[in-house]
């Protein structure tokens, strides 16, 4: 008979021993945590009220730009044979889920906030169809904006990059998305878009401003534009810029929430990087240029230039060191010369 081979698993049991006593935590832990949902400086969302889905609404992103753009984000053919039965397909399955979400939030504000509730899932239809017959002019309403990023980027090679990969059209189109939603009365659907876009792009858009005809935002990275804001057509502007409102004191939020806050922009405006415009009675007339990092919070005639005056330059290196001293050791020798 050959012998036993020995196996040393004593290590092995120790470690599973080692890994239960973590695990033995785990059910005070979970005590706490359940406690802490009754503390009432604490958030959370425990009870019986509805509440949309963010992964949902995030999907309905999704859905919208295969239908705004068709073709553009498919992994298959789109082509005039089976066009009808791609937006057939698309639409009512948007048309679902959306009803469902829209259902979900108007029940959900009845109820936080003690408002009568009738009928709420009939409502969501009502207003998912209405958001659907706007789709055709929303269509249009994105072409222009897609041509304006086109005509204002000398380093757009065609529309198709700008579709993919530019994200101010990116922001615009959920932007434009979250606004009729925002017109039609939706609660917080619209505000869950926009800041899913801000995620993305860095692009900061409320679902409240007013946004003209062929809006282009180039580069896009930091920009803000409030609530209250009026933007015109053909306006462009760069990253960094804000459209803001001016700090108030806190006691009187509450009476600012439905005044205008934000400026406004009038048509054919350019607005270049890092320029702050706040105030609700700013306004920028039609075709001025406002220049990189000013500060407006007064109005602006139209066809106006402001630009910060050009600041003095300083330069520092090795190189110009050595010429400056070569110089003044130069002018100190003539002066004793003719001394």
């Amino acid at each position: 008979m050959g012998l036993k081979k020995i196996v040393d698993n004593e290590r092995c049991k120790t470690e599973m021993v080692h890994t239960h006593k973590f695990r033995e935590e785990i059910p005070q832990i979970v005590n706490e945590l359940v406690l802490s949902c009754s503390r009432a400086d604490c958030f959370d969302h425990v009870g019986p009220e509805p509440i949309p889905s963010r992964d949902l609404i995030i999907d309905i992103l999704t859905r919208l730009r295969r239908i705004l753009y068709p073709g553009y984000f498919i992994n298959s053919r789109v082509d005039e044979v089976n066009l009808p039965y791609y937006f057939g397909q698309e639409v009512t399955a948007l048309f679902e889920i959306m009803a469902e979400q829209i259902g979900l939030a108007i029940r959900h504000e009845c109820l936080r906030y003690d408002q009568p509730c009738t009928h709420c899932e009939e409502r969501g239809r009502e207003a998912a169809i209405v958001f659907i017959r706007a789709l055709p002019q929303l269509r249009i309403a994105l072409a222009k904006d897609v041509r304006a990023a086109y005509e204002g980027d000398p380093a757009a090679k065609g529309y198709d990059e700008i579709i993919f990969s530019y994200p101010g059209p990116a922001a615009i189109t959920i932007f434009r998305i979250a606004h009729q939603l925002h017109q039609q009365g939706i609660p917080l659907i619209p505000r869950i878009m926009t800041e899913y876009a801000h995620t993305l792009t860095g692009i900061d858009i409320h679902p409240g401003a007013n946004i003209g005809e062929s809006f282009f935002i180039d580069h896009g990275t930091g920009v803000v534009i409030g609530e209250t804001s009026d933007i015109g057509k053909r306006v462009r502007i760069y990253q960094g810029v804000t459209l803001g409102a001016l700090s108030v004191p806190k006691n009187a939020v509450g009476q600012l929430r439905s005044q205008k806050r934000h400026p406004t922009i009038e048509d054919d405006v350019i607005i270049y990087s890092g320029a702050t415009i706040l105030g609700g009675e700013t306004v920028i007339g039609s075709r001025s240029i406002i220049g990189g990092n000013v500060w407006i919070i007064e109005s602006v005639p139209p066809d106006t230039k402001i630009f910060l005056k050009k600041p003095p330059m300083i330069y520092k290196s090795k190189t110009v060191a050595k010429i400056q001293k070569k110089s003044n050791h130069q002018d100190t020798k003539t002066r004793r010369l003719e001394a």
